[in-house]
């Protein structure tokens, strides 16, 4: 089994009450959530990364328990072997596109030298063709670059899986087409196994292989596409 999420969580905020109720099981190396804004798509994405902890429940992925409440077992989200793309990438606007690189592969919060290498440095470059923008920051970048560059940041230190929050939503739609085709490539390349949130029904079409549909905070349809 490659995911298997069985977790529970209540959010309150300015007196509002949001349960998150989400269960599922995929043997899928590529899963798509779908659902309108506020279904707790991205809150289910950031229980799995460790980013958010669950009140009760189990999250295992590529068949390591990253999460069991009666077992007491809540791995670390540095720990989790996961990559998390944000939606917006949270790229660091003060590091250039070596450093941002360069900063998935350390341990530490040490910000990586300018002109930082090493052989896998220059693999990622040469992976996501960032070579002529590899002293360049953020905001100096296309949309397409940004997320190349965040992509490569994930996928730096080898994870056992990539967790993806609307990673075209930001993107220009005359964008988003070749973007996911390079992210389909890749993803097919790496084998890494994929949970991918979104609101776009063409993100369901192009990476559906297991495709959720998310409401009210609970997995309300499972299909195979």
């Amino acid at each position: 089994m490659q995911i298997e999420v069985d977790i529970g969580k209540t959010l309150r905020s300015d007196g509002r009450e949001f349960r998150l109720q989400a269960r599922f099981a995929s043997d899928s190396g590529r899963v798509v959530i779908y659902g309108e804004s506020g279904a707790g798509k991205s809150q289910l994405l950031k229980a799995v990364a460790g980013l958010m902890t669950p009140d009760r429940g189990r999250i295992v992925v590529a068949g390591r328990c990253l999460f069991d409440s009666e077992a007491g077992i809540d791995v670390a989200a540095q720990r989790r072997q996961v990559a998390y793309l944000f939606q917006d990438y949270a790229l660091f606007p003060h590091l250039n596109v070596r450093q941002n690189i360069a900063f998935g592969l350390q341990r530490g919060w040490r910000n990586p030298l300018s002109r930082v290498d090493g052989d896998a440095v220059r693999y990622w470059l040469a992976a996501f063709e960032l070579e002529h923008v590899a002293q360049q920051f953020p905001h100096q970048l296309s949309g397409g670059q940004r997320q190349r560059v965040a992509l490569a940041r994930a996928l730096a230190p080898h994870p056992t899986a990539l967790l993806l929050d609307e990673p075209f939503a930001a993107l220009d739609p005359a964008l988003r087409g070749r973007m996911r085709a390079e992210l389909d490539a890749l993803q097919r390349r790496l084998a890494i196994p994929m949970i991918l949130i979104t609101h776009d029904p063409e993100d369901v079409q192009a990476f559906g292989d297991h495709v959720m549909r998310m409401e009210n905070g609970s997995i309300a349809v499972m299909e195979a596409a």
